[in-house]
């Protein structure tokens, strides 16, 4: 899903058009629509027989729901992501983004696995909460996915962003995160847990669609 040439044109037939000379591309802002098709801002016109709207994806994270820690609501973009499936500052929250340039679920698996490992380290240990917790503000922040889609460089800026080292970096690799999600250990200085009696509440709202 995340290459838009192979979204839109599943079969490349677009492409045969163009370099055959059956079709063209014209970019350019739609001024209005006329008797015959369109007219652009540049002044050109297009003759149309079939005019197909189409506004393009618009990505949103977490399906736009709000989260509120200690009745502070979060800035997405705040936060930075710890091993691409937790967040600083967020107590108790896991996510599975998969990789953008290979199976999904390859990603997804090791990230429950992780998750998994996490709970049983807690539950033997008796804590309700883990967080991430940034410890370096100077450290570079990125986008979380580096992608050439439009529709992910309009959106991306809504999204948490990702460190550039340790366990904060989130590569597009699955043998990195091998040795980092399933090898690796659950416990880490940049996690802080807190007992199940101090456990403390994170509530989720709906955010205005």
């Amino acid at each position: 899903p995340w290459d838009q040439r192979l979204c839109l044109v599943p079969d490349g037939d677009l492409f045969k058009a163009i370099s055959a000379g059956q079709a063209s591309v014209v970019t350019d802002r739609i001024e209005r629509f006329t008797r015959t098709g369109l007219r652009l801002a540049s002044g050109h016109e297009l003759d149309a027989d079939v005019i197909v709207t189409a506004t393009g994806l618009s990505m949103s994270p977490f399906g736009k729901v709000g989260v509120r820690v200690d009745g502070r609501e979060l800035h997405w973009p705040d936060t930075t992501t710890y091993k691409a499936m937790m967040l600083d500052g967020v107590p108790n929250l896991v996510f599975a983004l998969g990789y953008t340039n290979l199976s999904w679920t390859l990603k997804v698996e090791l990230v429950c696995e992780h998750f998994c490992r996490l709970l049983d380290h807690m539950d033997a240990r008796g804590h309700g909460t883990v967080e991430p917790v940034l410890d370096d503000p100077d450290m570079e922040r990125v986008p979380l996915m580096d992608l050439n889609a439009g529709y992910v460089k309009r959106g991306i800026d809504r999204f948490p962003r990702a460190g550039t080292r340790g366990s904060w970096s989130a590569d597009m690799a699955y043998e990195k995160d091998v040795e980092r999600l399933r090898r690796g250990p659950v416990d880490d200085p940049a996690l802080r847990f807190t007992s199940a009696d101090r456990a403390r509440p994170t509530s989720w709202s709906e955010a205005a669609r």
